[in-house]
């Protein structure tokens, strides 16, 4: 059975915005959590709503919450650092850093495992947990310390790595948006990543995607540029941006090596259009075609997180992606109703 997971995040409820709180977080995340088990969700997602930071919407939190509260990286930003930010080249892509690192990284008051133990305490199911990449933390950050792009990324996926090993969630997923549109640094990116990934006591995964800020695709790139970067990352499976650019690049992937398995996005996050089952089946029946088979199809997604759609649209979204698997397999709802009555009991 192909099984069905999210990405990640979910829209944060306005109440929770308004009024927050240690206790409404934790009513918050449960509620995500019950929303996934009630629409037939495979591997549940926490919906990141305790990283979110109403100070930087743009990055739901993928960014600030990993980097500001570690050792050696100042969170004030100064007008001097925001012109020596933007003197580089290579990051062009984002006006103002982060932070600073001005000493040696340190996990700081940083503290994954807590958040972890906060949400599996919340959940019966297997849950999958996420993390930003340390490639695309470091390309936020303006080094005065390191001055050595490598040094510094291989310095953030030794510290995050270290936490890693402590968190027991059945999946522990490592996001990473920033490569697809700079795939001449697939090695590095890999070589940090696999820091992480060698470290996860469940089963280890990689989200590529080509950014999502406002609803809007920022990097541009191809699938067919990180054969090498599928070849070298040691990930269970990879969980893949596909429905909106499509799955006519998933041919380049059929020969990596079939240890590596596939999850395939059939839900577009970019648009507030609700898919039809008929549409998932459709795109999981594309993407099977490409592949050689649907055997190579280790879960189905949307895109990327939820976190910029009306919460209606997201959960509408959500039960799509569960009544088109069904449909691609030849599930009846009945069918379904009866399994997850079986998997509560």
């Amino acid at each position: 059975m192909i099984q069905t997971t999210l990405v990640g995040s979910y829209p944060v409820p306005q109440w929770l915005t308004a009024h927050p709180s240690r206790q409404g977080l934790s009513d918050a995340t449960a509620v995500v959590l019950h929303l996934q088990e009630l629409a037939g969700i495979d591997l549940a997602v926490d919906g990141e709503l305790y990283r979110f930071n109403p100070d930087h919407p743009e990055t739901n939190g993928m960014i600030e919450y990993f980097v500001q509260p570690l050792d050696g990286v100042r969170s004030a930003i100064r007008r001097s650092d925001i012109e020596l930010f933007r003197s580089q080249a290579h990051l062009d892509f984002r006006r103002r850093p982060a932070g600073v690192v001005e000493g040696p990284i340190g996990e700081g008051t940083l503290d994954l495992v807590e958040a972890y133990r906060r949400v599996s305490e919340l959940s019966r199911g297997p849950i999958k947990f996420t993390l930003t990449s340390p490639y695309m933390l470091a390309r936020m950050l303006l080094d005065t310390h390191y001055k050595d792009p490598a040094a510094l990324t291989l310095a953030l996926a030794d510290m995050l790595a270290t936490q890693v090993r402590h968190i027991g969630a059945a999946v522990v997923q490592v996001d990473e948006a920033n490569l697809p549109g700079r795939p001449q640094d697939s090695e590095l990116a890999a070589e940090a990543i696999n820091r992480i990934l060698d470290a996860v006591p469940g089963a280890p995964a990689v989200h590529l995607c080509f950014g999502n800020y406002g609803g809007q695709r920022i990097q541009s790139g191809s699938w067919a540029k990180l054969v090498g970067f599928f070849e070298r990352i040691h990930a269970d499976h990879v969980v893949l941006e596909l429905a909106r650019p499509g799955y006519g690049e998933l041919e380049r992937l059929r020969d990596v090596d079939p240890k590596l398995r596939l999850g395939i996005g059939v839900i577009d996050i970019k648009t507030t259009v609700v898919e039809s089952p008929e549409q998932v089946a459709a795109r999981i029946q594309a993407a099977a075609t490409v592949l050689g088979g649907a055997e190579r199809i280790a879960y189905v997604h949307p895109d990327c997180g939820f976190w910029m759609l009306a919460r209606s649209i997201a959960d509408a979204k959500i039960h799509a992606l569960v009544a088109g698997r069904d449909l691609f397999e030849g599930r009846s709802a009945s069918e379904r109703s009866a399994e997850l009555k079986t998997a509560t009991t």
